[in-house]
């Protein structure tokens, strides 16, 4: 092969380089970030802690229809002057001892509707998580695919650059033999400095997107990171994309926030007739068992306790006259809360819809580019090839060779970028279909 042949096949090896970069049998995949992401982010789990927080919400509202007890004493000194006694000091201690019961007969159904409600509350959180979850998903598949696309952009710099040096070592042997100028053999150098400085920044950007994945996934200084790189050729580029009205109707049933949003409103409507109960009766009874003792006595501590004995039971009904419009105005907010949750779920349902749209057309223009880049690619590169040619055959000055060659590595890069972003949109697109994000 002889030296123009080599440095063309350079060249064109940068327009299909692989996506494996610093591969590791055990390293982490997008599965394994996944998995880890939705255990252990502190999102995640804030949301557990106030899911376990509505678990207690829960028991307490179901204690509410038990009955309560409680026990109170009184222990204090009193002293007087007796009139009896000249008035002669005297002190007495006296003890007083109760036990209460009580129980809500019934009070419009605010007890069975507030252990409803927390029930739905209850639900809600556990939605919240698994929202916490799947944003926690999305975001490090993007982080991922970020660093694939870094990785293959290094890939193609770096061949960018070795083609680079081996033009300008050409173009150093036709300036020292006459065949071109100072001028054209510093415009090539200058272009080799040009691709080293993008290889520089790509790598930089690849560093920057690792560690924008490891902070993600909040590992530590000591936890060691190395991603693994996945072959992904034109078959995940230019895989089927879905119907746009399947993916938005499976998204409707199966994604955690229109479920949260819906909830919120059966909760809503709950809460109006737990407000609704505060302007009409209430049922209670109670009853309460006491007795004392005082010193002094004539009679022993258990004798008093005894003979103090004393018994009550009792049943209150309450019916409210006037409230100072309170009864209403519960009503009237709660009504309002129904409203606004309403309002939300209809919001839900419309950034569901604009995020899926937004997705399947990214994917639909990706695809697009991808192909077309596809075909400038080829294009450009066979242009490329002949302009090389008639360079070194003194036909073409360095402007026509450079322009033809930044055509040609412009439309590499064009290509990359419309692979992810195809790659990326079908995935999260599948995502809304039910389907577990993979590699």
């Amino acid at each position: 092969m002889n030296r123009k042949t080599k440095l063309w096949a350079v060249c064109l090896l940068g327009a299909w380089v692989p996506s494996v970069y610093g591969q590791s049998a055990d390293g982490w995949t997008l599965r394994r970030c996944i998995e880890y992401a939705r255990a252990n982010n502190i999102e995640v789990r804030s949301s557990q802690i106030a899911r376990q927080s509505a678990l207690v919400d829960l028991e307490q509202a179901q204690a509410q229809k038990t009955p309560s007890l409680s026990f109170s004493t009184t222990q204090s000194y009193r002293h007087a002057k007796n009139e009896s006694r000249n008035f002669a000091s005297n002190g007495t201690y006296e003890g007083n001892y109760a036990l209460n019961a009580g129980i809500t007969i019934y009070n419009g159904g605010k007890l069975k509707n507030s252990l409803l409600q927390q029930h739905t509350i209850g639900k809600s959180r556990d939605a919240e998580v698994e929202m916490a979850r799947n944003s926690i998903e999305i975001a490090v598949t993007q982080a991922y695919l970020e660093i694939l696309y870094a990785a293959e952009s290094v890939k193609t710099d770096e061949q960018t650059v070795e083609s680079s040096e081996a033009q300008m070592n050409r173009a150093k042997a036709l300036f020292e033999a006459g065949s071109i100028s100072r001028s054209d053999y510093a415009q090539i150098e200058s272009q080799y400095a040009g691709d080293r400085y993008q290889l520089t920044s790509s790598r930089t950007r690849l560093s920057e997107s690792r560690l924008a994945l490891k902070q993600l996934l909040e590992l530590g200084l000591d936890d060691s990171f190395e991603v693994v790189f996945p072959e992904l050729d034109s078959t995940d580029v230019l895989a089927e994309i879905p119907a746009l009205e399947e993916v938005y109707r499976t998204a409707l049933a199966v994604m955690p926030e229109v479920e949260n949003s819906r909830l919120d409103i059966e909760s809503s409507q709950i809460g109006e007739k737990i407000a609704r109960a505060e302007g009409r009766p209430t049922l209670t009874a109670d009853a309460s068992i006491g007795t004392g003792n005082t010193s002094g006595s004539d009679y022993a501590f258990y004798n008093q306790l005894d003979n103090k004995l004393n018994e009550r039971a009792g049943i209150t009904f309450s019916v409210p006259i006037f409230n100072r419009k309170q009864a209403k105005s519960s009503i009237a907010k709660a009504r309002l809360q129904t409203l606004q949750a309403e309002l939300n779920y209809v919001d839900t349902e419309k950034n569901l819809l604009r995020t899926v749209e937004s997705l399947y057309q990214d994917a639909v223009s990706a695809q697009s580019r991808y192909l077309a880049a596809a075909d400038r690619v080829r294009s450009a590169g066979l242009s490329y090839r002949l302009m090389l040619e008639q360079f070194e055959a003194g036909m073409k000055n360095t402007v026509e060779l450079l322009t033809e060659k930044n055509n040609f590595l412009s439309a590499q890069q064009e290509q990359i970028q419309a692979k992810y972003q195809a790659v990326l949109s079908l995935r999260l697109l599948n995502f809304y279909r039910d389907q577990p994000i993979q590699l």
